[in-house]
C-alpha cells in the first residue's frame, strides 16, 4: 500500500512541474506561400491542453493537448486537414514542429505578455 501511495505522490509531483503555457502565443511560420502567423490561445487543465487558434484560416479548435515537463504537443484540426504540433517550451518560447500529411516545417511561437 505504502508504495502505491509513494507512486502517486511522484506521478503528482512531476504534473506540478510541467511547463506554464495557458494564455497567448504568437507565432510565424514560413511556407510555400510566405509567412504566416498564428495566434495561439492556451487552456490547461492538469497535463490537458484546449484551446484555439486564429490565422489566415479563421479560428480553429485545439485538440489531442498535453503537456509533459517542457514538452508539449496538440493538433489543429480544419475541414480539410489535421495539422500536428510538437515541441518543447522554454520560458516564454515554444520551439514547434508541424506536420501536416508527409510534410512538417519548423515554428517558434513567442509568449504574448498581458
Amino acid at each position: 500500500m505504502r508504495i502505491k501511495a509513494v507512486i502517486l505522490m511522484l506521478t503528482m509531483a512531476l504534473s506540478a512541474f510541467a511547463a506554464d503555457v495557458a494564455g497567448k502565443w504568437k507565432a510565424t511560420m514560413e511556407g510555400p506561400n510566405g509567412s504566416m502567423q498564428l495566434t495561439f490561445d492556451l487552456k490547461v487543465d492538469g497535463n490537458k491542453i484546449t484551446g484555439k487558434a486564429t490565422g489566415d484560416m479563421g479560428e480553429m479548435k485545439i485538440t489531442d493537448g498535453t503537456i509533459d515537463g517542457d514538452r508539449i504537443s496538440f493538433a489543429i484540426e480544419t475541414e480539410q486537414m489535421k495539422v500536428v504540433h510538437k515541441g518543447t517550451v522554454s520560458g516564454d518560447e515554444m520551439k514547434l514542429k508541424v506536420e501536416v500529411g508527409d510534410n512538417s516545417m519548423e515554428m517558434v511561437a513567442k509568449r504574448v505578455k498581458p
